[in-house]
Formats: structure tokens, C-alpha cells, sequence
């Protein structure tokens, strides 16, 4: 997911989308834990998404607050 498409994103979509992303990790973690985890690098990728959907979020926030 780029951060273009994040930035369009509304705030509801944005903390839904962050919650199926943080399920989404824990399933993953699940996987590694017990060695059934084919594609590691999508470990990678759903932490990278997380990180930028918060830094979105708090760039909202600090903009509601101006």
C-alpha cells in the first residue's frame, strides 16, 4: 500500500484498515511461530503499512488541532 492511497483515505477507513493490518500481523507471527510461514517478507510489509497508516493518523490529528 502507498502513502498516496493512505492520505486519500478517510479517517474510519484508515483505523479499520489499521485493525485488519494488526490481525492480519498476529495470524503472520502465528504462522512463523509454528515454521507454516511461506513468504516472510510479508512480515515486513504489513509492519511498513502499520507505521504508515499511524503516521497518517497523527497527521490528521495534529491538523485538526491548527
Amino acid at each position: 500500500m502507498k502513502a498516496s492511497e493512505i492520505r486519500e483515505m478517510s479517517v474510519d477507513e484508515l483505523n479499520e484498515k489499521l485493525t485488519s493490518l494488526k490481525e492480519e500481523l498476529f495470524a503472520l507471527r502465528f504462522q512463523l511461530a509454528i515454521n507454516q510461514l511461506d513468504n516472510t517478507a510479508r512480515l515486513k510489509a504489513v509492519k511498513k503499512d502499520i507505521a504508515r497508516i499511524k503516521t497518517s493518523l497523527r497527521e490528521a490529528e495534529l491538523a485538526a488541532q491548527q
